[in-house]
């Protein structure tokens, strides 16, 4: 079966500033490949309806804006087709000098690989679309492909792009989803509007707090990585 996954970041400069957030958070959507113009179909409408041109962004939510914000929520819950997953990093447990040479970009492509590895099964196609963004080294992306095939032989990773997030409504809608979860954990939960769509998540699909899940979670997937070691 042939797959569409669409991510992006929150609280990113915590990898490199220690003190800007207690998380950083890497999220993505899933897709079945043949749902690719439903999402985009649906989103439009979405955006149609609510006289809404420019991009979505987790951080541009403001009261003026709540409606689209929870109609986008209510149809990711609402669409079986669409899954959701969010690797946490905590950002004081973080150590580039010792397991990346002092490479922080190289950590931030090694929690991509955790995010994208353990939701890539068997016999599958995917291709990956990541918010585009300037690298040091240019081939981190193709690096992370090549990296993602080999530790699964027998699915195909035909792609891994990075695109301009107000090109992709897959990423728009990773990049909420991603910023409501990443507020959450970092208590950053800035104004009414945020706080609203935040308890409508929990009071209305979740039915509990926004929490770290099961391995085996599919619709909201949320792991918070042990960088601490141990067991």
């Amino acid at each position: 079966m042939d797959f569409e996954v669409y991510c992006d970041e929150s609280g990113l400069e915590a990898l490199t500033r220690k003190d800007a957030h207690l998380y950083t958070g890497i999220g993505g959507i899933w897709i079945p490949s043949e749902y690719r113009d439903t999402l985009k179909d649906e989103v439009k409408k979405i955006k149609l309806k609510h006289n809404i041109m420019g991009e979505l962004k987790w951080k541009k939510l403001s009261p003026r804006y709540i409606e689209v914000y929870k109609d986008i929520v209510d149809y990711f819950f609402a669409s079986d087709y669409i899954r959701f997953r969010v690797v946490l990093i905590e950002a004081d447990k973080i150590d580039n000098l010792k397991f990346n040479n002092e490479d922080a970009e190289l950590g931030f492509y090694k929690f991509y690989y955790q995010l994208l590895h353990h939701w890539i099964f068997d016999f599958n196609t995917y291709d990956i679309f990541v918010d585009l963004k300037i690298n040091r080294n240019k081939g981190r992306l193709k690096e992370l492909g090549r990296v993602l095939d080999y530790s699964n032989l027998t699915s195909d990773i035909k792609q891994v792009q990075g695109l301009p997030s107000d090109e992709s409504l897959g990423i728009q809608l990773a990049d909420i989803l991603t910023g409501l979860v990443v507020s959450k954990f970092n208590n950053e939960i800035s104004g009414f509007a945020k706080k609203h769509i935040i308890e409508h998540v929990e009071n209305t699909y979740l039915k509990k707090p926004i929490s770290p899940t099961g391995k085996w979670e599919e619709k909201v997937n949320i792991f918070k990585i042990n960088l601490k070691g141990g067991w």
